[in-house]
């Protein structure tokens, strides 16, 4: 696990009216572009790296980031208390067990795509109850929340063998692109901009839309403390209603 030390967000100032957190807080620089990556200069970069960025440096509080962190094991040391913050997080009855959750901070479309020219095929799939009765195969990352239509049928798709996992987006496209299966889940943002950019092959995405929700900063509740997640909220509130937060989501087409 590697601290990017140069990119530590001291923010406490004195005259601040509000508190700071109680703690520096620890988050993971996920390789999830247009959202978080390292850019060519080594540094965080991203539309949830610029969000958390303005977040913090509104509630005074400090913000260290690390990288090379697999999502699974980010999982692990967030429940145990040695990553304090998680982005892009949607609430559910297990995680708010070991998460404190905060208010809304930008709005996630989940979305199911195919190889543009194989998609017209997949036109008549209006849930996952289709993918599994249709024996369609599916990629999907390898941890995290897709709806409750995804919650419901995941097991049976694993049991029937029809999906493969991904640990980054950039994977997920090149599978698709090598056939390796029909459809591919996951944030829309990230798809459209991994096939574009990145692996540069055409997608089309489906008209079932699994899941469209905000989503939230998760803050362990083995090393944050509830006060920390009020000050973090009053952040957000400040941001979204002074526009800071609209604008930066603005600059990514996302609103």
């Amino acid at each position: 696990m590697k601290t990017i030390a140069a990119f530590l967000l001291a923010c406490a100032l004195p005259t601040l009216a509000w508190s700071a957190c109680s703690k520096p807080m620890s988050v993971a620089v996920e390789d999830w572009p247009p959202y978080s990556q390292i850019d060519a200069q080594g540094r965080p970069a991203g539309l949830d790296i610029e969000l958390l960025q303005a977040i913090f440096r509104e509630a005074g509080c400090t913000l260290v980031f690390h990288q090379d962190i697999p999502r699974q094991r980010r999982h692990l040391m967030h429940k145990e208390g040695q990553l304090d913050v998680l982005f892009a997080a949607s609430p559910t009855p297990e995680r708010q067990r070991y998460s404190w959750f905060t208010v809304a901070y930008r709005p996630e479309t989940i979305g199911l795509f195919a190889r543009a020219d194989d998609a017209a095929r997949f036109a008549g799939i209006r849930s996952f109850g289709d993918v599994l009765s249709r024996r369609v195969g599916l990629l999907a990352p390898n941890s995290g929340w897709y709806g409750d239509d995804y919650g419901r049928y995941l097991a049976d798709m694993k049991a029937s063998g029809l999906v493969q996992h991904f640990e980054t987006f950039d994977q997920g496209i090149r599978m698709l692109k090598a056939n390796r299966a029909d459809l591919i889940l996951g944030d829309v943002g990230a798809i459209v901009y991994e096939a574009q950019r990145v692996v540069r092959t055409p997608v089309k995405q489906l008209g079932f839309v699994p899941n469209q929700a905000p989503v939230h900063l998760m803050l362990s509740k083995a090393s944050v403390s509830e006060a920390d997640l009020r000050t973090v909220d009053a952040a957000i509130r400040r941001l979204e209603a002074n526009g800071t937060l609209k604008r930066l989501r603005a600059r990514y087409g996302l609103n």
